[in-house]
Parts: structure tokens; C-alpha cells; sequence
């Protein structure tokens, strides 16, 4: 059975976690097929978002594998922990939208994946937790570092300590996730998301991301300059005459990408 289900309509991609009868569960295999994966998407200029969600409507994802933990050493859990914040590195710099369909659990590193995507949409039934010291570890796949950057020390601490589950409300709440939904409509709401980000110009979209995750990193004068030098290499663009025209001659832009 293929770890990884893809289904393709026009630029956007719907890419599910294909491991049900595990709760899409993360394997060492499926982490390197996603990783992967999102290497070879990322030379794609006809793509313009990616919808990550689970098969099944049990689960997005329940975390590592925990039988492929037993007898590790630490040399191999540095593996494993690297290998783990690489791919959640590469969705969270990937140059086109990443949308997580959260549905039901995101546990662990089901949890990290979400974190590592642009933006966040669950159901009203999904859940969150990473109950890693609840098995005397710790979140390893960059929980501890980007869970703190968008909720907050006591928020993430809160979690983190206790290990507790909190509902789709919370995470709202939190702004762990950006909007809910119901179960059945969370793959539209999704797709009309991404529907909406496509109708703008590509370009600017990749250079806003650009500017967030890259700038994260940075001070906010080098933020600012990023920005600055990002701005201004628009204005060498198809698209930005284009959106300016559009304005002043009040009509919908066509953007080319260009």
C-alpha cells in the first residue's frame, strides 16, 4: 500500500498521509518519502499550494512509529530527530503554500507536521497534543522551538509539561490553527483557501513567504531589509504592472507569474 496518496486538480495538490490502520502514523519510510517528495515538488512552477491532510477520518497523524523507537540508541535518535526537523524544515521553506488539513488526531510529530505548514485548518473534532514526556522524551521534530513561536512560552509549556490533549476550540484559541470547520467540509474549506491564494500573483505569494520564514531567523532590521529587497524585485515584474494597472483601470488583474 503506498505510504503517500496524491491527487492532483490543476495547481493545486492534495497530498494525504496514507497509513489509516496506524492512524497515519510516521514511519522512517514515510518521513523520506515526504521529504522526498517535497524536494521533487519543489522545481514544480506550475504548483500553487499543497493541501497536507490523513487518510482515513480518524486521524491526521498520530506521531512517530513508536515501535520503530524500541532499542534505539542515541546515536540513532539524533538520526531520527534530525531526519524529522529536515522535512518539517522543508515544508515550513517550502516557496508555495503548504495548507494542513487537520482532521482528528495530531499527535507528536503529527503535531510538528502541522507546525511546519503555513496554514492551519481543522475540524471541530480534531485534537492536539504532544505527549512525548509522557514516554520520558521530548518532542523532536522541532515541537519545542516552533510550538513556543506561535503560541507562546506558558501556552506551549502548558502542553509540552503535561502532555495533555487540548480540543480545536483551543487551538484556535491559541491561534495554533487558523480557522475550524466541520469534518465533512474541511477538504472544500481547504480547497477554496487554496483557490484564493492562487487567484493572486504567484510571485508575490512566494516572496511573502520568503519574508515571514526566513525572517523569523533574522533580526528585525535584516527582516526589514529582507523585506525592502524583496518589495523592490517585484517591481521587475509582469505581474506587479500588471496588479497596478488593474487597480487604477478597475478591473480583476490577470497574473502570469511573470
Amino acid at each position: 500500500m503506498a505510504l503517500l496518496l496524491q491527487q492532483r486538480t490543476g495547481r493545486i495538490l492534495n497530498l494525504h498521509l496514507n497509513r489509516p490502520e496506524k492512524l497515519n502514523a510516521l514511519s522512517a519510510e514515510m518521513i523520506d518519502e515526504l521529504s522526498a517528495l517535497f524536494i521533487q515538488l519543489e522545481g514544480d512552477d506550475d504548483l500553487g499550494a499543497v493541501i497536507l491532510t490523513g487518510s482515513g477520518d480518524r486521524a491526521f497523524c498520530a506521531g512517530t512509529d513508536i515501535g520503530e523507537l524500541t532499542g534505539r540508541t542515541e546515536t540513532d535518535a539524533t538520526k531520527i530527530s534530525e531526519r524529522g526537523q529536515q522535512l518539517c524544515e522543508q515544508i515550513e521553506k517550502f516557496p508555495v503554500p503548504v495548507i494542513a488539513a487537520v482532521n482528528g488526531i495530531a499527535a507528536g510529530g503529527g503535531l510538528e507536521l502541522v507546525l511546519g505548514c503555513h496554514l492551519r485548518i481543522a475540524s471541530t473534532d480534531a485534537r492536539f497534543s504532544l505527549p512525548e514526556t509522557t514516554l520520558g522524551l521530548i518532542p523532536a521534530y522541532g515541537g519545542t522551538q516552533r510550538l513556543t513561536r506561535e503560541i507562546g512560552p506558558g501556552r506551549a509549556l502548558d502542553l509540552l509539561l503535561t502532555g495533555k490533549t487540548i480540543t480545536a476550540e483551543e487551538a484556535l484559541e491559541f491561534g495554533l490553527v487558523n480557522r475550524l470547520t466541520s469534518a465533512d467540509q474541511l477538504l472544500s474549506e481547504a480547497t477554496s483557501l487554496a483557490q484564493e491564494i492562487e487567484e493572486l500573483s504567484p510571485l508575490s505569494i512566494r516572496a511573502c513567504l520568503k519574508a515571514v520564514t526566513q525572517g523569523l531567523e533574522l533580526s528585525l532590521e535584516e527582516g526589514l531589509a529582507l523585506e525592502t529587497e524583496l518589495f523592490a524585485s517585484l517591481f521587475a515584474t509582469e505581474d506587479a504592472q500588471e496588479g497596478i494597472t488593474a487597480f487604477l483601470e478597475k478591473r480583476r488583474p490577470s497574473f502570469k507569474g511573470k
